[in-house]
């Protein structure tokens, strides 16, 4: 583990946490609706945060786990970390993170995040972390728009009528005709779909929870088997990526 048992965690308020994750998350954006930050400490500075709220469309996500109350869960929905934080920091951040919300939040029964297997990885943080695997898809929902700038429909969807810049001042409803249709976004702007996968791991805060989960558990074999491997952006399988040493996603 060495210098990552150094590392020191502290609930951090949005205005410190939200430039951090600007200028670190590959994004380069921000989950509006985080309502938990993390910070990751080391030699006194910050160097990591983690951010967690509910799910944008909780009604979609509470059934993945039966009798699951409406706040019992939480999503973690954006992480980033500088590379001043030694091997192991992030998934020892992780479970940290997760011992503080099983004390001081009992009610939460268990979290979900997803991978972004288009841009960044497949999840290596996650399995390390004692999640589990329980959805592979194709992700069509995200595309890159002329300047290089990526958007992804889950952001359109949630403020259809805020006025956009690279829609010159039109909202999302006014070149889609109302509707969520995606394809009319991407070609008014003329923006650029970006194939790959999204990956959704779910991590069991209490333990009986994981028998009433409703769809099964899938191998992290099978990610290989679909070709949804990717690491720091490139897409690879785990074979290759094991065959030599790397450092943790």
């Amino acid at each position: 583990m060495g210098r990552a048992k150094e590392i020191v965690m502290k609930v951090i308020p949005t205005k410190v946490a939200t430039p951090f994750m600007k200028a670190h998350h590959y994004s380069g954006k921000v989950v509006n609706n985080s309502t938990l930050h993390f910070g990751v400490f080391l030699d006194g500075s910050l160097h990591g945060v983690m951010s967690y709220g509910p799910s944008l469309d909780k009604s979609k996500i509470i059934g993945l786990v039966k009798d699951t109350g409406w706040n019992e869960f939480l999503e973690l929905n954006r992480m980033a970390f500088d590379s001043y934080l030694p091997r192991n920091s992030e998934s020892r951040a992780i479970s940290m993170s997760l011992r503080l919300i099983k004390k001081y939040a009992p009610q939460i029964k268990w979290v979900i995040s997803f991978a972004d297997a288009c841009s960044c990885g497949d999840g290596t943080i996650y399995r390390a972390s004692n999640f589990v695997l329980t959805g592979i898809k194709e992700n069509l929902n995200l595309a890159e728009l002329p300047d290089g700038t990526r958007v992804h429909k889950m952001t359109l969807a949630s403020n259809p009528t805020s006025p956009r810049k690279e829609l010159g001042g039109l909202t999302f409803f006014d070149v889609t005709g109302g509707t969520y249709n995606f394809k009319k976004y991407l070609d008014y702007v003329g923006a650029t779909p970006i194939p790959g996968f999204q990956l959704r791991y779910i991590y069991f805060i209490d333990k009986a929870k994981r028998k009433d989960l409703t769809v099964p558990e899938i191998p992290f074999s099978k990610i290989d088997e679909l070709g949804a491997g990717m690491y720091k952006g490139e897409k690879v399988t785990f074979a290759e990526r094991h065959s030599k040493v790397t450092p943790e996603e």
